[in-house]
């Protein structure tokens, strides 16, 4: 792949300022998911509040996320065949803190969620729900991306959570 050096947008071969990507990545607003791993003879149920949730395919019927293969949830990840993504609605922001603490066992709160299907951790009260088989884990710099094919799946009606500019948002619908 050739990069062309543009005047404005300051490509280079080596990246960009570590600083201006961060600040260029905080202006995408994103649906927030929990996502949450089966309890295994070696490892406890694990989850982590993720960011980077996406469809991929349609036929076949894939979905993604990433994450950190440095974080204390991806001994779980990498060792799952079925995982749980959790969509949060809005107002459920504390639920996302939760689960992005560091050092802390999110899912200690069992009155939060019930055992589902394939031993996994399903959040009560969400926007929706998809359980997924793990189809594969592609380690891409200090993440692995997951690709996972729905096995099933719930929704309500409500509006997601957003996380923009380094806050979680709500979603507000209005003309230009």
């Amino acid at each position: 792949m050739t990069l062309t050096q543009g005047p404005d947008i300051g490509l280079a071969p080596t990246g960009i300022d570590p600083y201006l990507f961060r600040g260029l990545l905080q202006r995408v607003a994103v649906a927030v998911a929990v996502v949450t791993t089966p309890s295994g003879p070696d490892l406890p149920s694990a989850g982590f509040t993720a960011t980077s949730f996406t469809s991929v395919s349609v036929r076949p019927q894939l979905v993604s996320f990433c994450v950190d293969t440095c974080s204390a949830s991806w001994p779980a990840v990498q060792c799952a065949s079925y995982v749980a993504i959790h969509l949060l609605r809005a107002g459920q922001a504390q639920i996302a803190r939760t689960f992005a603490a560091q050092g802390t066992d999110p899912l200690a709160d069992t009155s939060t969620w019930l055992p589902g299907v394939y031993r996994l951790p399903i959040l009560r009260d969400v926007l929706a729900t998809l359980v997924c088989e793990v189809a594969a884990r592609n380690p891409v710099g200090d993440h692995a991306v997951v690709l996972a094919r729905p096995v099933f799946g719930r929704h309500e009606d409500g509006d997601p959570l957003l996380y923009h500019m380094g806050r979680y948002q709500r979603l507000a619908i209005g003309g230009e």
